[in-house]
């Protein structure tokens, strides 16, 4: 087993859980802000086995929640009504991350007509947003906090809506029935965890700067200790209305207006208006595939920088030989190190929702783009300064590199079922606990801060500005493989715009290196974005250091708390793999 392989999910952390049930030039400042903790009780030692099973599985960040989509299934339900109850779930039990008040994008294999198909659930801008919406009265860019908290950074959530619109068109169990599990838990409690509690503690104060928000998470002044059990009646009731009338219950009648509301009064208010909820439609779109060794690497295509980035650095490495150099030798890690610099400038440039501009997605995967691409790699030390190519267009546009902030605060989750459909999905707030403004039991996204905050630079346009009713744009890289024209790896993950290295990572350690679903998944992270090789703090990761700047690297060792969580479809049977790092574990049967 190889040398980086150090991690696994202790006993006694999912006995609590389950119980009472220096920057380069285009890196943007807040792009090291620490991402979430990672999970407390991680012990050393072998990577565990890889979870077996033979008819379906379900991969996600909580316990609780896969747990719901396992039962889902095991009563005969589909990989889609899974992921409603798990979702549902993950919004009460760990509210930081995703939820009601958020959007996800989901990558889905339906096994009967053997399609792919990528739908859109992210927010977008209200109709009132403005290009200058994070700029102060002297049109600079304001300060990332005082631009979070409040109403100001809350988009048009669309996860209720992605929630439906599958079910009415793949779902199989009744609507109602798949708010059970999550309704039980808000009315009885659940055991606070303690991934939980540790963001609470490192988060009071700005949790405090909303009434609703202190009172669920801090109850009487006093923040909740991990083990305690919390009740969300709120969230229990939204349930209840979403199960009996749809997401209309969401985006019309009074929990719109309380919503509204909420951003509308909250400081630093925000200019959502009902017209914004009421217009707000999830988006199908063509998945982004590029070809791997033989397989098919698919995700979703913009407003998502994910499966084009994630697809770059795949075919950017492909005429190296990665297999032979393996997880351990530096060149393995110079090479997707810095085909992820190419990736991440070609990002940063061209990237945005396509609906607003034009994005030369063809042009950035043409292999006679990649090709003189690939070549910069032939080397033996790492690139100098990189900088975005020329793709071909199909038009004419002149665009700025961006400066948006992303930050890591996402779930992740991969699902299985009987029949043989998949799906991939990636699900957010943003930030930990999102803009901090909680309505109706769930916490509002602070979304719009993935925009840029700059409109322009040196007179030229940002692609990824704010513009009303745009998606920002995001580095969600759910994804699923292809072999012989079935799934064989479904995987994704959190974590900022750093979520592109973990997923490309996890594929290559699976497909070039031979590592099992858990071992890919447990593999210390490694990520190059802008330059600084950014290294896992306590893994093996950190020993790479010296070697990586001898081969004129900056490194910087930290924290790189991935959230993947993933399932191979193997000869075999069915392997699930869970992120040591959060409190995620497989379940299936």
């Amino acid at each position: 087993m190889t040398g980086l392989l150090s991690a696994r999910l202790s006993s006694t952390l999912l006995a609590l859980l389950l119980a009472g049930s220096a920057p380069a030039l285009s890196q943007q400042a807040t792009d090291t802000v620490a991402p979430e903790a990672s999970t407390p009780g991680l012990t050393s030692g072998d990577v565990p086995a890889p979870v077996q099973a033979k008819t379906w599985m379900v991969s996600a960040a909580n316990p609780l929640a896969a747990q719901a989509g396992a039962d889902v299934l095991a009563k005969g339900g589909n990989a889609i009504d899974a992921m409603i109850a798990v979702q549902l779930v993950l919004g009460l039990v760990e509210p930081q991350s995703s939820g009601l008040g958020g959007g996800a994008f989901l990558v889905y294999w339906d096994a009967a007509t053997k399609k792919l198909t990528t739908l859109d659930g992210r927010e977008t801008a209200p109709a009132a947003a403005r290009p200058q919406l994070f700029l102060d009265d002297k049109g600079e860019p304001l300060d990332f906090i005082p631009a979070v908290i409040g109403g100001r950074s809350v988009g048009v959530p669309g996860t209720p809506r992605l929630l439906e619109t599958v079910h009415r068109r793949w779902g199989k169990t009744a609507w109602p029935s798949l708010f059970t599990p999550a309704i039980a838990l808000a009315e009885n409690g659940f055991a606070v965890s303690p991934r939980l509690a540790g963001l609470l503690a490192d988060d009071v104060d700005t949790l405090a700067s909303h009434p609703a928000t202190a009172s669920y998470f801090m109850p009487g002044g006093t923040v909740l200790a991990a083990g305690a059990s919390l009740k969300n009646p709120a969230y229990a009731a939204t349930l209840k209305a979403l199960a009996l009338d749809g997401a209309d219950a969401f985006y019309e009648g009074p929990l719109a207006g309380d919503i509204v509301a909420t951003v509308r009064g909250a400081a630093n208010a925000g200019v959502m208006q009902l017209s914004d909820l009421a217009n707000y439609r999830v988006v199908e779109r063509e998945p982004v595939c590029v070809a791997y060794r033989g397989r098919d690497v698919c995700g979703m295509g913009p407003p998502s920088s994910g499966a084009v980035a994630v697809g770059q650095i795949l075919k950017l490495i492909e005429p190296f030989d990665i297999k032979t150099l393996g997880p351990d030798d530096p060149q393995s890690w110079r090479l997707i190190g810095d085909a992820s610099r190419l990736a991440f400038a070609d990002r940063d440039r061209y990237l945005a929702d396509s609906d607003f501009v034009p994005v030369p997605l063809k042009g950035l995967l043409a292999d006679d783009y990649l090709a003189p691409r690939a070549a910069l790699l032939k080397t033996d030390k790492t690139l100098g300064e990189v900088t975005a190519g020329e793709p071909a267009w199909d038009h004419a546009l002149l665009q700025a590199d961006d400066e948006s902030i992303e930050l890591p605060s996402t779930s992740h989750f991969s699902i299985v079922d009987a029949e043989g459909n998949a799906l991939s999905m990636t699900t957010t707030i943003e930030s930990g606990f999102g803009s901090r403004l909680m309505v109706g039991g769930f916490l509002l996204n602070n979304e719009l801060t993935d925009f840029s905050f700059r409109t322009h630079k040196d007179g030229v346009p940002i692609a990824n500005r704010v513009e009303p009713g745009k998606r920002p744009r995001s580095s969600m890289s759910p994804t699923i493989v292809l072999e012989n024209g079935t799934p064989r790896l479904i995987i994704g993950s959190p974590g900022g715009s750093q979520i592109i290295g973990y997923v490309a990572k996890t594929i290559i350690a699976h497909l070039d290196w031979g590592l099992d679903i858990q071992q890919s998944i447990a593999l210390p992270n490694m990520v190059n974005r802008f330059g600084t090789f950014e290294l896992e703090a306590g893994t093996a990761a950190a020993g790479f250091e010296k070697d990586l700047q001898a081969l004129g690297f900056e490194t910087e060792v930290k924290d790189l708390n991935s959230g993947l969580h993933g399932i191979a479809i193997l000869p075999t049977g069915i392997e699930g793999g869970a992120d040591p790092r959060r409190e995620g574990v497989s379940i299936g049967e």
